[in-house]
């Protein structure tokens, strides 16, 4: 098993959860209001009046053969408007209960 967590721009949300829902990744925890910086090009998305957009976070913890398929369609949604940005982290999980 996997936990990938995407992080995105707000404007992203519906598709982000559509392409969950298209891959057929029922489960994730949903944070709304995440804050940072993209490591290379990223503005500052701070909720403040100089930086006024957000992101949002997404966890979910899948099979491992599916991991594959959801990091080619973020990339894909990330190269549709890259500069509003979505990247994806991927983690072991040891054991779940």
């Amino acid at each position: 098993m996997k936990s990938v967590m995407i992080v995105f721009n707000q404007s992203n949300t519906e598709r982000v959860e559509y392409m969950l829902d298209t891959l057929g990744i029922r489960g994730f925890t949903f944070f709304e209001e995440v804050q940072g910086r993209g490591s290379l090009t990223g503005e500052p998305r701070r909720g403040t009046h100089t930086w006024p957009e957000l992101n949002s976070a997404i966890i979910t913890v899948i099979d491992d053969d599916k991991v594959p398929t959801l990091l080619e369609t973020v990339k894909k949604l990330d190269l549709r408007n890259e500069e509003v940005g979505v990247k994806a982290f991927v983690w072991n999980i040891e054991q779940m209960v």
